[in-house]
């Protein structure tokens, strides 16, 4: 299970439910990200395929993907009308993602309660909401902390005890992916004193890397592979942000290069 922060969902909203009655008329779906309310799946709103008994396409204990089409609050508890047919193929796809990402926000969670001894919902106000609010979505939120460290909790209004929890927790359950850019670096001088020139023009790149946060850059690796030719690679968690960085980076070794007379290229590998 894992919780959302209102206590129903909107008419339209695309929600995950699981079946757990399966009648001629429809059938009846726990709503998975809503405290277990109940709701119901007309037999006319189940797909646009032709069937000739609804227990060819729905099933106990089928996890669905649907739209809410209608909500009567007036009612105790509320009734809740969804469509499965009225999902697209991509829909289906993006909140399936959603949902997972979800659940392993929610067992990370769920494991700080445990640790805590307090309840869950107590850990989702205290932690989840905040990172949600700062970084719209919870398990972003733990992978900004896992990379950076409690402070990205703290920076979402996290407790800092809280924070260096998550974070213990956190960085034992979650892998962030990384990523790299690389190339070859070939410099040249023919100045007596070119050996310091290319030095500097070497420091100038990690200096300029290095202004950048761990957040985006991880690592920054430079070595010879037989001068002149030095192996260039950056570490980071999105290509995007490397590329804009290696762009960076050999800008100001450019600039400096042509103030030292060294001759420089750069060639990806």
């Amino acid at each position: 299970m894992v919780l959302k922060r209102k206590p129903l969902p909107d008419v339209g909203e695309l929600v995950v439910a699981t079946v757990t009655r399966v009648f001629d008329y429809g059938a009846y779906v726990k709503l998975d990200e809503y405290r277990g309310y109940e709701a119901f799946l007309p037999w006319s709103e189940i797909t646009t395929k032709h069937f000739k008994d609804i227990r060819e396409v729905v099933r106990e204990n089928q996890r669905i993907v649907a739209r809410v089409i209608r909500i009567d609050r007036k009612k105790n508890p509320p009734s809740i009308d969804i469509s499965s047919k009225r999902v697209r193929p991509d829909e289906q796809r993006s909140k399936v993602i959603e949902w997972k990402r979800a659940q392993k926000a929610h067992s990370i969670l769920e494991l700080i309660a445990q640790q805590t001894k307090k309840n869950i919902e107590e850990i989702y106000k205290e932690i989840g909401w905040k990172l949600e609010d700062k970084y719209k979505d919870i398990l972003y939120g733990i992978e900004e902390t896992v990379m950076r460290g409690p402070e990205a909790a703290i920076e979402a209004g996290v407790d800092k005890n809280l924070a260096e929890i998550l974070y213990e927790i956190a960085r034992k359950h979650i892998e962030i992916k990384k990523v790299s850019v690389k190339g070859i670096l070939t410099l040249r001088s023919l100045e007596p004193d070119g050996i310091d020139k290319i030095k500097d023009v070497l420091k100038t790149m990690y200096d300029t890397a290095y202004h950048y946060s761990k957040k985006d850059l991880d690592k920054i690796e430079i070595y010879t592979v037989g001068a002149p030719r030095y192996r260039l690679e950056l570490e980071g968690f999105d290509y995007k942000v490397l590329e804009k960085i290696l762009a960076q980076v050999l800008n100001k070794a450019n600039e400096i290069a042509n103030k030292k007379h060294v001759e420089i290229s750069f060639e990806r590998i």
